[in-house]
């Protein structure tokens, strides 16, 4: 039987950033909204702590899905990193299941009370869609995360879905410092996946796994991962055109500089997972970075 320190690796809290950061970013730029409208209410942070909730049980949800249909297709079972509950025979495989769908359940609660506490019924069937797509991402009979397409769903989702519907909320509307936001935090939670997926190549191609990384082969792979890099601090430098302070969340990529070295180098196997865990701090410090220069 997993103890709870499995249970909790099994959740694999080093991916939170992803979830917590396109909250900061949306909250932010509907309080730089609000300031260039010389508008005296700021950020609603009641919404923003359920839209954390919503992007959070999202996430673990996710990672707990794809522990599942991962660990019963037998494509973890060589895999070199986080714990796998279902691929290390740590968990039964309907309870990993069942905590899944506990999750992405908890998910659609926060999320229908964020909808109707704000009056965002737009988001409701783009809510609904993120769920399903979280579930189908390696789950059900033909997964997308099967055919190369994982990194565009974190784009979507804990990219623009996640940033945009935080925002929304807050103001009702989409302003061009919320989409370039929403494209660099994108970009970013896409590299973390990538780092991921580089990392696993050798196991994934002999699993059947055709990955995004698969498909372009080790050297593409590193190239995307920098460029994703790239994307993110030109949108940072763009934010400049409506808040000249912006440019100062660049220094929170530099905390993936180790990372970025590493893929860069031609880092393998274990020597890759630094990446990841730093891909996701560098996240994190650049959307709370932003919130000086685009909140006050």
């Amino acid at each position: 039987m997993a103890s709870l320190s499995d249970w909790i690796a099994g959740a694999r809290p080093r991916t939170l950033p992803a979830a917590i950061a396109p909250v900061i970013v949306g909250t932010a730029a509907a309080a730089a909204h609000l300031n260039l409208e010389e508008e005296e209410t700021g950020a609603v942070l009641g919404f923003a702590l359920l839209a954390l909730l919503v992007s959070c049980c999202l996430q673990i949800g996710v990672n707990y899905a794809n522990d599942y249909s991962d660990g019963i297709r037998g494509t973890d079972e060589e895999r070199v990193g986080p714990v796998r509950l279902v691929g290390q025979g740590l968990a039964a495989p309907a309870d990993v299941k069942a905590m899944a769908f506990a999750f992405l359940g908890l998910g659609g609660f926060f999320g229908f009370a964020l909808v109707a506490l704000s009056a965002a019924w737009i988001l409701l069937p783009i809510g609904a869609l993120a769920i399903l797509a979280a579930w189908r991402y390696t789950g059900g009979d033909n997964p997308y995360g099967y055919r190369g397409l994982g990194e565009v769903y974190v784009f979507i989702f804990f990219g623009l879905v996640a940033t945009l519907g935080t925002l929304y909320t807050q103001i009702g509307t989409i302003t061009p410092i919320g989409l370039l936001g929403a494209i660099g935090v994108g970009s970013l939670a896409s590299a973390i996946l990538v780092a991921n997926n580089l990392r696993d190549i050798p196991t994934d191609s002999e699993t059947g796994k055709t990955t995004l990384a698969v498909r372009l082969g080790d050297a593409g792979t590193r190239r995307l991962y920098l460029a994703l890099f790239v994307v993110a601090a030109v949108c940072t430098l763009l934010m400049a055109i409506w808040q000249v302070w912006a440019p100062v969340a660049l220094l929170g990529l530099l905390v993936a500089w180790p990372g970025i070295r590493a893929v860069k180098d031609g880092a393998t196997g274990r020597a890759l997972i630094p990446a990841l865990g730093l891909t996701g701090i560098a996240e994190l410090a650049w959307a709370v970075l932003l919130v000086v220069p685009l909140a006050v």
